[in-house]
């Protein structure tokens, strides 16, 4: 947790020292990000960063659930306002149409997914992961609950494996068209918003065996 004198600070000192790092971390990732520069960006002394985080771990644990924090309501905002009355795999289109538009327009929160599930310290890893999963779960498990029982999923589906499966494809198509090598087999690598969709619904349609209550 930062320190009281964080929060003390005015909002627009805050946001740029936030931007800054995610930048800069969202670039280098933990390891090699430079508090040097995210103090020469965000126009602070790098002392001061000490003032407000106790460690260089904690300032990254915090920028990184900061950008999943705003990611989750940019999220559920966009989410709130799909049509219910289709199926649900055709609600499932539109949920990972919209994660990658929002992805498109937001690169440093899309740099700061990549720097915490690309981070080789295993500790550090872990630590930022295990709170940027519970963001995710917080949107994904209530609203597959609710499809289940408005009985548009299977009632013998396990919703663990698809809320695992969920992570997992939002984390892929989330980077996968920025960065090299992520997705071999359909291709995404380099595709603009519009030509992610027809993939993503091949990969909807794929787990269709899983939720399928027709």
């Amino acid at each position: 947790m930062p320190t009281s004198t964080w929060f003390r600070l005015n909002v627009a000192k805050r946001e740029r020292i936030l931007n800054a790092a995610m930048r800069e971390f969202g670039e280098h990732g933990f390891s090699t990000g430079s508090l040097n520069t995210i103090a020469r960006e965000a126009e602070i002394a790098k002392g001061s960063l000490f003032q407000y985080f106790t460690d260089k771990q904690e300032f990254f644990a915090y920028v990184c659930d900061e950008a999943s924090r705003r990611t989750r309501e940019g999220m559920e905002s966009r989410v709130s306002r799909l049509d219910f009355a289709q199926s649900f795999e055709d609600w499932l289109v539109d949920v990972f149409c919209e994660w990658t538009e929002y992805m498109a327009v937001h690169p440093l929160e899309r740099g700061i997914t990549a720097a915490g599930i690309f981070e080789l310290d295993n500790d550090v890893r872990g630590l930022v992961r295990e709170t940027s999963n519970q963001h995710y779960l917080q949107i994904i498990d209530p609203l597959l609950a609710t499809w289940a029982e408005r009985g548009d999923i299977r009632p013998d589906a396990d919703l663990r494996v698809i809320s695992t499966l969920a992570v997992l494809l939002f984390q892929h198509v989330a980077l996968a068209p920025y960065y090299d090598g992520l997705d071999p087999v359909l291709g995404l690598h380099g595709r603009t918003v519009e030509e992610q969709r027809p993939v993503i619904r091949q990969l909807v349609a794929g787990l269709r065996p899983l939720f399928y209550a027709g």
